[in-house]
């Protein structure tokens, strides 16, 4: 399946395309950058420009092909599929390693990934979102309008960010959090429940994510996976 690109958007050299793509008017898409198939990128995007860095370099890439060199060029950008990016979201080229977005995201007007983000599938941002560098979004999170996330923040996986927080340390997963800055006041029980997680189950990964007592309960197969790493990594525990 061919990919649909508007006329008066910019593709640099180095940019790589799945099939599928639907890329809008006015969207300038730069290398070194890889994305999947059947993605909708709306008008006015802008992804694989350089970091908002001082020490970064700024390359005239919708021009000049990349070197070859990602001291010079970035270090690049990774979209999968499925996404849809719409009006005026932006994404900027990593400086330590490639800025990436997974598949089956719904990024909003304006949504901004900054440099070397890590986001992962399913992620909801809404409308002015701000992603500072270096930050993770994992999986099947949600953050309302307006939030804001400091550089090197991270937040679990199908965690749930009410619009206008500012998230200023890690947020564990599946829980609900709200204000300035972003504090947790309690399970994401609608997102659980959606998909398939009992009553009993929410209860006792409350204790399992927030206090650190019990074990991990039985959950879907998807959920235990990314819950499973997020343990694994360390993350477990009050915040």
């Amino acid at each position: 399946m061919a990919n649909r690109i508007h006329p008066t958007a910019v593709i640099g050299d180095g940019v790589e395309l799945g099939d599928g793509n639907d890329i809008g008017p006015y969207a300038v898409i730069v290398g070194p950058t890889v994305i999947g198939s059947n993605n909708w990128i709306g008008p006015h995007c802008v992804i694989g420009t350089p970091a908002s860095d001082r020490g970064a370099p700024h390359p005239a890439a919708w021009e000049d092909p990349p070197s070859g060199d990602p001291e010079r060029d970035g270090f690049g950008v990774r979209v999968g599929d499925g996404n849809r990016i719409r009006e005026y979201c932006s994404v900027h080229q990593g400086t330590k390693r490639p800025t990436s977005i997974g598949s089956d995201g719904y990024f909003l007007r304006s949504a901004h990934v900054a440099h070397d983000c890590q986001i992962g599938d399913g992620v909801t941002l809404g409308s002015n979102v701000v992603i500072g560098g270096h930050s993770e979004v994992w999986s099947l999170a949600n953050l309302g309008l307006g939030v804001v996330v400091h550089q090197r923040g991270r937040i679990g996986p199908g965690a749930m960010v009410g619009m206008g927080a500012a998230v200023t340390r890690e947020l564990p997963p599946f829980t609900i959090s709200r204000g300035v800055p972003a504090r947790v006041s309690g399970m994401n029980v609608v997102g659980l429940s959606r998909r398939g997680v009992s009553a009993e189950a929410i209860a006792q990964l409350e204790s399992y994510v927030l206090q650190g007592a019990g074990e991990l309960p039985e959950l879907p197969a998807e959920l235990a996976k990314l819950l499973t790493k997020w343990a694994r990594e360390g993350h477990r525990g009050e915040h």
